[in-house]
């Protein structure tokens, strides 16, 4: 019996060994804006005040253009997954990107409101202190769902909407990345805030690829230090826990004319969901990329961006 205690007290001490090993390893505190931005902020990034936040922003293009084209990002990106687009736009029209509360350079909401309402009021302040009266807004994931609820509280400012891969209806996934699943799991989620396996977040890129292959390490490294924005991670949590909006019944109202981009291979919000919006948008057209994941517009922007091109009219 001695002997058994003794051995059981030797696994346990190890176990405990391990697990402060694997902490240790990998122990990811903070990192500030300040540390961040020679590499993530750029020209030609900048940085203005809307609500309280400095919001990391990129306009670029002719400042003529009566309808820019705003990009909205999804959960855990940034402005920089629509860094294809914007090069390719840029050449003919205005493009507008920025971190949304809770992601990127941006960081946390003052108030932690991550309600698609708190999130529709932010991109209309922006747009007002751009003095954009009127724009194509395009959103993936999240930001698809900020987009079509942004049409629909300001109609007058959205002259096209562009559905990515968008969020709105309840989620059907049929793989959800990693990082999420730890982000929604008391426990684990406080811990998070202390460490971040490297490795969680390529798990979690190559979920969301319809091409794992695709995701360097450079690609790791983006969303890796970002996650570590201070703030971004507690963020996260708050914001998982407000993923209801229980406007989908509204999303029949949409008169704006709409394209639907979705690929083919994303397992979070699953290709059906596509269909459903351009059945609940009239006059709506949809493309699908068969080899493509949830990202599409960051994992091949040249196929695309040729669909939105098409859509705009521009060559």
């Amino acid at each position: 019996m001695k002997l058994l205690i003794r051995i059981l007290g030797v696994l346990l001490l190890a176990c405990a060994i391990f697990g402060l090993a694997g902490v240790i390893a990998t122990w990811a505190p903070d990192k500030s804006v300040q540390s961040l931005s020679p590499r993530w902020a750029n020209p030609p990034s900048r940085f203005i005040e809307v609500e309280g936040m400095q919001v990391h922003l990129r306009d670029e293009g002719p400042r003529n253009d009566p309808e820019p084209i705003v990009l909205l990002h999804g959960t855990s990106a940034s402005l920089h997954t629509w860094d294809g687009w914007a090069e390719s736009l840029a050449e003919q029209r205005r493009v507008i990107r920025f971190d949304l509360p809770a992601f990127g350079l941006t960081g946390p909401h003052p108030k932690n409101d991550y309600s698609i309402g708190a999130y529709v009021h932010f991109v209309n302040a922006v747009l007002d202190q751009l003095g954009v009266t009127s724009c194509v807004l395009v959103g993936n994931s999240l930001g698809g769902q900020i987009a079509w609820g942004t049409a629909l509280a300001h109609p007058q400012k959205v002259s096209r909407l562009v559905l990515v891969d968008a969020a709105g209806y309840p989620l059907q996934s049929t793989s959800v990345p990693i990082g999420f699943r730890i982000a929604r799991t008391p426990g684990l989620r406080l811990l998070m805030e202390y460490v971040l396996p490297r490795g969680a977040v390529d798990s979690s890129l190559r979920n969301v690829y319809g091409d794992p292959s695709k995701v360097t390490p450079a690609l790791v490294d983006r969303y890796y230090d970002l996650t570590l924005r201070a703030g971004n991670r507690q963020a996260l949590a708050y914001r998982l826990d407000q993923l209801t909006s229980g406007e989908e019944a509204h999303i029949k109202d949409l008169k704006t004319p709409t394209l639907i981009l979705w690929g083919a291979k994303d397992h979070l919000i699953p290709l059906e969901n596509a269909h459903q919006f351009a059945a609940d948008i009239q006059g709506a057209q949809l493309a699908i990329f068969d080899d493509l994941g949830h990202v599409p517009q960051e994992e091949d922007p040249q196929k695309t961006v040729k669909a939105l091109k098409t859509f705009l009219r521009l060559h």
